[in-house]
């Protein structure tokens, strides 16, 4: 493979250290060489004067666990800069369950292929797919329910959870980071603190982390916070708060209650928490979620697709009945629902523990625009204009501080004997496009996307090259993060 001489350009280098002009010297697939001026030896040379040079972003969280397989040139995460994406979030898993019918929320995955029993049949299927994108995996705590029980409405017998212990050990040996559940959705709702902290203990025996959607981001939000941290903290496991949101009128304001918690809590156990920076969120039609308050935007329907795109309140108001009925109607469906106030998502975005997680539905007929856009809107606006944290900052929510989270080996940081994953921005024109009208629109300014030493985007183009890896946890657990390693929050 012919060496590649990156040239004076800006590196940002996703530990949160100032920026400096270097060369960067890529062979076989890693950093080789770094500084202020290397000789070249028979390199391709790129001119990268006036472009920042960054590691690869890591989306934390996602549901591309069948999207990987199935559209594995992965242009909505290619084209933000995104280089590794972590699937299995939620609770939903594609592994370890075989079944041509899903449960929901199963089918967010939007797959009849739930056909690998087991972590090593996944990850074969990923590398033979070969995505633009590397894979590591999480194992959903409702995929191993649906594995082990017949009926989801009761906290697990200790038979049915020894089933999910036995996958879930299994999955961990063969590569899986850990552990995720959806305590929100209604097949996960019924385990008890019992089932869930016997399924953290063989995380922890492994080294692995747990992630959750929390049971409840609404009224009871910190008992549910507390609960996820008490499931981690007896198995002394990492904890990662997906999504992190006060959802609702009633609880707008309560993060500054909320990253108390988290604060308190990351002093006694390892705490971390991921967030998208919009003020929808994306999930099923759910009646439960329609107060008559917030806009709700339907992004697919069985039913009526033809409403597709369009607020329930306007749906609702034409078939002349309450929104309740109305979302009944369009069920089964997705949606998007404005559920969290501006300055609480700010907040949580610059907390020194946030990384970034676009939590983007690929089947989504409509989807949120979060799919195609996170992470540039995280540098364009949040970081560029709204100046909520500086450069070294937002690329380290984006690379360094999910690497190193979630056990990733010299990845998320560019030095040298780190993997080549990397990103050539002009960040004059970084920004992104895709909009709730418009939610596949691809982000603009990212000019170059290296994946493992290849190039697969180039003059914002794709290559066709697709170099992603299957990444298979660390064996030794990874260096605990600290509450204040991100020192350039505004």
């Amino acid at each position: 493979m012919k060496s590649i001489l990156l040239r004076q350009a800006q590196v940002v280098d996703g530990t949160g250290a100032a920026p400096c002009v270097m060369d960067v010297r890529v062979r076989a697939g890693y950093v080789a060489e770094m500084a202020q001026a290397i000789q070249p030896d028979g390199d391709e040379c790129i001119d990268c004067q006036g472009l920042v040079l960054t590691p690869g972003f890591v989306d934390v969280h996602t549901h591309d666990d069948a999207q990987v397989l199935r559209d594995p040139g992965m242009l909505a995460k290619l084209s933000q800069g995104v280089t590794t994406v972590i699937t299995g979030n939620c609770g939903i898993s594609l592994v370890p369950l075989v079944t041509s019918q899903p449960i929901s929320p199963l089918d967010l995955l939007h797959s009849t292929q739930f056909a690998y029993p087991d972590m090593a049949s996944y990850a074969v299927a990923v590398q033979a797919a070969c995505p633009a994108v590397n894979v590591a995996a999480l194992i959903g705590h409702t995929t191993l329910r649906a594995v082990a029980m017949s009926a989801y409405d009761r906290a697990a017998t200790d038979a049915e959870i020894a089933v999910m212990a036995q996958h879930l050990d299994r999955a961990l040996s063969e590569g899986a980071l850990g552990l995720s559940s959806g305590l929100f959705y209604q097949p996960a709702y019924a385990a008890d603190a019992h089932e869930m902290q016997v399924l953290t203990r063989v995380v922890g025996k492994h080294g692995g982390l747990y992630v959750t959607h929390i049971r409840s981001e609404m009224d009871t939000i910190i008992d549910a916070m507390q609960e996820a941290a008490d499931a981690a903290g007896v198995a002394q496991v990492p904890w990662v708060l997906s999504h992190h949101k006060c959802a609702g009128p009633k609880n707008w304001g309560r993060t500054i209650e909320t990253l108390a918690l988290i604060d308190r809590l990351a002093h006694q156990q390892e705490v971390g928490l991921d967030a998208y920076p919009y003020t929808a969120g994306s999930t099923l039609l759910r009646e439960d979620l329609v107060d008559g308050v917030i806009d709700i935007l339907i992004t697919r329907s069985q039913t009526h697709p033809d409403q597709v795109g369009r607020y329930l309140a306007d749906i609702a108001r034409d078939w002349g009945v309450d929104q309740r009925e109305a979302c009944r109607r369009l069920t089964p469906g997705g949606a998007c629902y404005f559920q969290i106030r501006e300055d609480d998502m700010q907040r949580v975005l610059a907390h020194p523990l946030t990384m970034i997680g676009s939590d983007g539905l690929p089947h989504d007929e409509r989807p949120h625009p979060r799919l195609w856009g996170a992470f540039t809107r995280v540098l364009s606006h949040y970081c560029l204009k709204q100046q909520l944290f500086d450069l070294p900052a937002a690329v380290h929510k984006m690379s360094g501080l999910s690497a190193r989270r979630f056990g990733l080996v010299d990845r998320g940081v560019v030095r040298v004997g780190a993997r080549a994953d990397l990103v050539l921005m002009d960040l004059a024109r970084v920004r992104d496009t895709a909009t709730y009208e418009s939610p596949t629109s691809m982000s603009e300014g990212i000019e170059r996307v290296m994946v493992n030493g290849h190039w697969a985007l180039v003059q914002g183009q794709p290559t066709g090259t697709r170099s992603g890896q299957f990444i298979r946890r660390a064996q030794s657990s990874p260096p605990p993060v600290a509450l204040r390693s991100c020192p350039h929050i505004r």
